[in-house]
């Protein structure tokens, strides 16, 4: 028969531990705790004293009302342990007709993230209180939150740990990554994408990153809990300025007649030709970006100025090459 994992048995510890001090009358001592708990009968006196404390400090960390308290009256120098019923049970949980709409909107809005998982769990328990949800009266609407960006998941876990990172960013005016380091504030998605608001420690500044423009590995470069984030700090004031103070950059790119028809409704000025090819006028704040689509549109598409697109769109294209040598003619 298996043994049961460290995890399973400390899981298991701590919840004998809750039990035992949430069905007691009168605060428990260090004694009696060590009886009612089966895991730390066997153990010494020195290894029992450090499992209790780690016990109890985890206990807190989780949120449960662990308090510490006399045992007798009369007698202040032998102090036991106990959780207020009160404080740890949840109060009923009641919700509003809107509440409710709010909340099957919520339920289907995590529809490929990490998020999915937490997101139905919590759910599932406000279920079992009673909820029912409301799925009929936002019928039509169908909310979804795409976090398809692979350094999601690292930079969530910074933002909710405030710990400084670093990675690779591709800025908008050009191919190349350089390294950031980052104190990461908040996480926000913004039409349809999803940013990072922080403070660039490099730059000394506050600044904002796609996370589409990340590259590599994000990588923790400091301890948990080393800075504050402003508390008048706000994500997207700070990611429409910034979207605002890009440099805009007028690009005439041409298309193969009959596409691009995506790139062709956001042109100011369409040149059409007689020889199956239309010369679009098109200003953007996000160079790279633009040079992304047009290097998707394969052979149909090709930019003309100014110089420096045309160069990035050249190595862009290299790079596909070389990370795909078997597909050379």
């Amino acid at each position: 028969m298996a043994r049961p994992s460290p995890a399973a048995v400390k899981t298991e510890r701590l919840l004998n531990l809750v039990i035992a001090l949430l069905y007691t009358r009168q605060p428990m001592s260090k004694s009696r705790i060590r009886r009612a708990v089966p895991q730390y009968r066997d153990a010494s006196d020195e290894a029992f004293d450090r499992m209790f404390e780690r016990d109890k400090n985890e206990l807190r960390e989780l949120g449960i009302p662990l308090r510490t308290e006399v045992i007798d009256p009369l007698f202040d120098d032998e102090t036991g342990y106990r959780i207020d019923r009160r404080e740890y049970a949840l109060p009923e949980v009641s919700f509003t007709p809107d509440e409710l709409a709010v909340i099957g909107l919520a339920s289907r809005a995590w529809s490929q993230a990490s998020l999915a998982g937490p997101a139905a769990q919590a759910l599932r328990k406000l279920e079992a209180d009673g909820l029912v949800r409301d799925d009929a009266g936002v019928a039509g609407i169908e909310p979804l939150l795409h976090t398809t960006e692979p350094s999601f998941d690292a930079m969530r876990s910074a933002v909710l740990n405030r710990q400084p990172v670093r990675f690779g960013y591709r800025s908008g005016g050009g191919p190349s990554a350089t390294t950031r380091h980052v104190q990461p504030w908040r996480l926000t998605s913004w039409h349809g994408r999803w940013y990072l608001t922080g403070f660039d420690l490099g730059r000394d500044a506050p600044r904002v990153f796609r996370l589409d423009r990340v590259e590599g590995e994000v990588t923790p470069v400091g301890a948990a809990g080393g800075y504050e984030v402003p508390a008048d700090h706000d994500p997207r004031a700070m990611i429409t300025a910034s979207n605002q103070a890009a440099e805009r950059v007028t690009a005439r790119v041409a298309v193969r007649s009959g596409t691009g028809h995506a790139l062709r409704r956001r042109a100011e000025q369409v040149d059409e030709g007689d020889d199956g090819w239309d010369v679009l006028t098109v200003t953007t704040s996000s160079p790279w970006t633009l040079v992304e689509e047009v290097a998707g549109l394969g052979p149909n598409a090709r930019p003309m100025e100014p110089e420096r697109l045309v160069t990035a769109w050249r190595e862009h294209l290299e790079g596909v090459l070389r990370a795909h040598p078997e597909g050379r003619p």
